[in-house]
């Protein structure tokens, strides 16, 4: 048997006021089971006033996490707001890890983390939860490979960190209480939990006229499409204001057939432009494969929401639903935020059924499987996607 409960406080200033409201809610919602694991979601100032500290600490079980701009549960949605979502079972159980600092180098602090999470464990576990920090200098596909290579065959779920600001440095991750900007904490699952997983991208047949070849790329730089220079292919096509390309620009989705993959699963890849090198490369915000074709999406707001309650249409319609995470990227709250700041988490709490428990963190990019053939996942990372963990 699995359980799950969600709980939030609006209490920043009063760590102990926090932890009474935290326990109050879930002692209302759930009797704790043999396992339990929490993951929590807060502003950044919860951390500075010691109050996600102390909430962590409280609690009868570990608690991993990250920083978000805006979040919801059950819901409650809100920006100064920390939210925790717990899941407890008699036949699942979990293990908390967190890497060193990532700055330097992935594979290595994964690798020894990984290490010492599954020793002893005897059989893989059935799903891993990872909480990333942004780190500007890797594509987030960096973090999918070198977990993937830790753990090979284990769905790979997760958010990349992120705060209410634009340049997203003072974004952290949480491990028991404590925070950091450059480590990676992790909880792998093991036991009777089957995960399911859905992506919501963008409605079918909504893209631009615009399609192109990328014809050299290396990792997350794109050299060149259609045999041109990157800017100069934009700068053709007439996205540019003033000889620049335009910051409209940045919110523009681009959707990637990356087809020549050896585990292509027929699902585009969203992929965005983080910005441009001095020699014109295009980088974007994951990696793009060479040879792969694009075509860029339409980005008003009601073909995001319309994606977002297709998605939660999708998780209503599965049976034995415990609960439920949800992660949407930053850039659809971005493209909908002069409709209504908090658009798509309402849209979230119109959708999906009552009595399901969920939490909804806003990310920094996304880490989803788009197939499971065999048992064996497709791990992938996305941007301007939301991805969703069936429970």
């Amino acid at each position: 048997m699995t359980k799950c409960a969600s709980a939030h406080t609006y209490e920043i200033d009063d760590p102990e006021a926090a932890c009474a409201e935290i326990k109050a809610q879930l002692d209302s919602k759930l009797s704790l089971l043999k396992n339990s694991v929490g993951i929590v979601a807060c502003h950044t100032e919860y951390i500075g006033s010691g109050a996600l500290r102390r909430i962590c600490e409280s609690l009868p079980f570990e608690v991993v996490g990250f920083t978000t701009a805006v979040q919801a549960v059950d819901g409650e949605y809100g920006e100064l707001i920390l939210t925790l979502f717990v899941i407890t079972s008699d036949d699942s159980w979990f293990v908390t890890g967190t890497t060193g600092d990532l700055e330097a180098g992935i594979e290595g602090p994964i690798d020894s983390a990984v290490a010492r999470a599954v020793a002893g464990a005897g059989a893989p576990p059935k799903l891993a939860l990872l909480f990333p920090p942004l780190i500007l200098k890797y594509s987030g596909d960096t973090y999918v490979e070198a977990f993937g290579k830790a753990l090979p065959n284990v769905p790979l779920f997760g958010p990349l960190a992120i705060d209410d600001s634009m340049s997203f440095d003072q974004a952290e991750t949480v491990f028991r209480g404590g925070t950091a900007r450059s480590s990676m904490p992790f909880v792998l699952c093991y036991g009777a939990i089957s995960p399911r997983f859905i992506v919501g991208t963008f409605p079918d047949g909504k893209s631009m006229p615009y399609k192109g070849e990328i014809t050299k790329s290396c990792g997350s730089v794109v050299s060149e499409i259609n045999g041109v220079n990157a800017y100069k292919y934009f700068e053709g096509i007439g996205f540019t204001a003033n000889g620049d390309l335009a910051d409209s620009f940045k919110l523009v989705p681009f959707s990637i057939d990356q087809r020549r993959r050896g585990d292509y699963d027929g699902i585009p890849v969203i992929r965005g432009v983080a910005f441009f090198a001095e020699d014109g490369s295009a980088v974007f915000r994951g990696d793009v494969d060479e040879g792969s074709v694009f075509s860029l999406l339409t980005s008003e707001s009601s073909d995001v929401l319309s994606a977002t309650g297709k998605a939660v249409e999708g998780l209503n319609a599965m049976p034995d639903v415990n609960g439920a995470l949800i992660f949407p990227c930053i850039g659809r709250r971005i493209m909908t935020i002069s409709e209504h700041p908090l658009v798509e988490l309402e849209t979230v709490a119109k959708t999906i059924d009552p009595g399901i428990p969920y939490m909804i963190g806003y990310a920094g990019g996304e880490i989803c499987p788009t197939l499971m053939k065999g048992g064996v996942p497709t791990n992938r990372y996305h941007n301007y996607s939301v991805v969703i963990l069936v429970i």
